[in-house]
């Protein structure tokens, strides 16, 4: 039996280059905003802390340094 991944969160590992697919679904959510991003529009995250982002200005804001 096939199972949708729709309307369902990802559990994913972020890597230098890319991310693996841990948990399969349509979005992740930004770690800044809440805001849904569909796997297919991912482009933003943070290996270290394992977090995605919404866009680049969410992904600066949150790794500058305080």
């Amino acid at each position: 039996m096939l199972m949708s991944n729709s309307d369902r969160p990802a559990r994913l590992h972020y890597m230098a280059n890319g991310f693996r697919v841990l948990t399969p679904g349509d979005h992740v959510t930004c770690a800044i905003s809440g805001a849904r991003i569909a796997i297919e529009d991912l482009r933003y995250w943070d290996v270290a802390s394992q977090r995605a982002f919404a866009s680049a200005t969410l992904a600066a804001e949150a790794m500058a340094p305080r």
